[in-house]
């Protein structure tokens, strides 16, 4: 899937992988999208409260051999 970056939060623990994506996310202009690669387990849990929170549209989410993807589009500003 398309991206406009990329965030690489494999071999972190919570709660680094989120502090993390917080940072990017910020850094990022609206409705881009932000690829995020993981191995914490914790994350299916974190990202999807993370974007529901903050208003972020979690877009797709997958999971293979270990590592967890997540491709999350910026909300729009207001």
């Amino acid at each position: 899937m398309e991206h406009h970056a990329l965030l690489d939060a494999t071999d972190l623990l919570c709660p680094e992988p989120v502090m993390m994506l917080h940072v990017e996310m910020r850094k990022l202009s609206a409705k881009a999208i932000l690829k995020v690669i993981a191995t914490d387990p914790s994350t299916t849990r974190d990202i999807p409260k993370f974007c529901q929170f903050l208003g972020h549209k979690l877009i797709q989410q997958e999971q293979d051999n270990g590592c967890y993807y997540y491709w999350i589009e910026k909300k729009e500003e207001k």
